[in-house]
């Protein structure tokens, strides 16, 4: 009996996949659990307009991030420290202040996207790298000033 899975079911599949099963672990189990549908013609074409929908989205998702990374790429975000004589920060520049000087200038991002190994230490430019979606990074220049 084929069937399409409503939620990820253990040994069986992923949810929106459609699986062969034995009639009564469908009867018995998948849907008095509410785990699964019988599927028929008319929610095999439900779940493949589902599929297109969220496929489209995705895609949508992906050009707006790849359209962001170019602004960004571009952009030079300043952010002032105070620093010692030989030009190294008393603190240091973390991803929450990156982002914060990044709102500033009209760009709201999540400092969890901004990707640092360590915090920036020293003055100057420095490259720093945003994740802005799975598949699209970027990198942003930050210039650190002596307050």
């Amino acid at each position: 009996m084929k069937v399409i899975l409503l939620k990820d079911v253990k040994g069986q599949g992923k949810k929106g996949e459609v699986k062969e099963v034995s009639e009564g672990y469908a009867a018995n189990f998948l849907f008095k659990q509410n785990l699964a549908a019988p599927a028929s013609n008319s929610t095999l074409k439900v779940l493949d307009n589902q599929k297109k929908a969220e496929d489209r989205k995705k895609a949508e998702e992906k050009a707006a991030a790849e359209e962001l990374g170019r602004k960004i790429a571009e952009m030079t975000v300043g952010v002032k420290a105070k620093s010692g004589a030989d030009g190294r920060l008393f603190g240091a520049v973390s991803n929450k202040q990156v982002a914060e000087a990044l709102e500033k200038l009209g760009v709201k991002l999540d400092k969890r996207k901004i990707v640092m190994d360590e915090p920036i230490r020293t003055l100057g430019v420095t490259e720093v790298v945003v994740k802005l979606h799975p598949e699209v990074t970027s990198k942003l220049k930050v210039h650190v000033t002596e307050e």
